[in-house]
């Protein structure tokens, strides 16, 4: 990773772990993907933007494997998203061969402006939806 993009994700990260996401979850109609901390085994809700395609929800991680809720996942697909006030279970595949861009472009375009701006490694994620 070059020093710019180490830059850019740490400042990314300090802001949305210390003012963004304590705020935006709290939002009642902000979507919120929930996994499981790999280590405390305690709910971990983080603010995202994404888009719900029938039985499924698509988003892409500005940081990749780098983006803790991304390392959550790898450690227990098993997920709860928050779309429109309702909470649905559902569980998570990482598509690293997805073209993230390209599905920027049928998302929510101002997350999918800061998503660009921001990310340093953008990873497609993909939650197929219970019932």
């Amino acid at each position: 990773m070059s020093r710019l993009s180490d830059l850019r994700f740490r400042a990314a990260t300090a802001f949305q772990r210390r003012v963004g996401n304590p705020v935006l979850r709290r939002l009642p109609l902000q979507t919120v993907l929930e996994t499981t901390g790999r280590v405390s085994g305690l709910p971990r809700p983080t603010p995202v933007g994404g888009r719900r395609v029938g039985n499924s929800f698509w988003l892409v991680s500005e940081f990749g494997e780098r983006s803790q809720y991304v390392r959550n996942i790898k450690a227990d697909p098993r997920v709860r998203v928050r779309i429109r006030g309702r909470w649905h279970t559902g569980t998570a595949h990482l598509l690293p061969d997805d073209d993230p861009v390209a599905r920027l472009r049928s998302l929510p375009r101002f997350n999918s402006m800061g998503v660009r701006a921001f990310g340093t490694d953008l990873l497609t994620v993909r939650v197929d939806l219970d019932g």
